[in-house]
């Protein structure tokens, strides 16, 4: 399993800007997926980027 980049819901409050800025500095690809569980309330429970180069799997 590749590193992930990771947020929850716990976490302090976060915008998407301060989201992209993390995974910038932490060197993941443009291109690669984010993933996103959201609650009944469309609120952000979990967010989520592998570090590395998405290879498709």
């Amino acid at each position: 399993m590749p590193a992930t980049l990771k947020f929850t819901g716990e976490d302090n409050d976060m915008t998407l800007d301060e989201f992209v800025k993390a995974a910038r500095a932490a060197g993941v690809p443009g291109g690669n997926p984010v993933r996103a569980e959201l609650s009944m309330s469309r609120k952000i429970k979990e967010v989520e980027i592998a570090i590395a180069e998405d290879d498709g799997r």
